[in-house]
């Protein structure tokens, strides 16, 4: 049996951030995904723009960008980055909206927690922005489906 170690810990089992100065500085991708489902209703008045609050999704989309840039300020022990590239998507369906997020920059880290925390935070927003007409929103499915860039290579989600 193979021990495997943390690498956000010590040898004395302490949280710590993991050393990348001596790493390669390479272009880095990752794509995550998420869903709020909701009542037909909402979804029809979120793609119409009805909502009494506003555009829905523009106000998403901005904090999508915003929550990207911010990570490190969120997540302990991420590494702040210099990211190059936010691209937040929305699909509204009948009873959800998808959102797509994929983030890039040139580090020596990749970039997985910001597109993770971007749509994160914007499904937060459309449920806040939502919860007035449909207060059983449910936020899913949120995960990562691609990332390119650094020594474990690319990765692909199968389902």
């Amino acid at each position: 049996m193979t021990s495997f170690k943390f690498t956000h810990l010590d040898d004395e089992g302490n949280a710590r951030m993991v050393d990348v100065t001596e790493k390669e500085v390479t272009h880095r991708r990752a794509r995550a995904r998420g869903r709020v489902h909701m009542e037909p209703a909402t979804a029809e008045q979120i793609a119409a723009g009805g909502l009494a609050k506003g555009d829905v999704l523009a106000v998403a989309r901005v904090a999508a960008i915003q929550a990207a840039k911010q990570t490190a300020n969120l997540i302990p022990l991420c590494h702040p980055l210099r990211l190059g590239s936010i691209t937040v998507d929305f699909a509204v369906g009948a009873t959800c909206v998808e959102i797509e997020v994929v983030v890039e920059a040139v580090d020596r880290t990749g970039v997985e927690m910001e597109a993770l925390t971007a749509v994160s935070v914007a499904a937060l927003t459309i449920y806040d922005m939502a919860k007035a007409v449909d207060k059983e929103m449910v936020i899913g499915e949120i995960a990562l489906w691609e990332k390119d860039g650094g020594r474990s290579g690319a990765y692909r989600r199968t389902n």
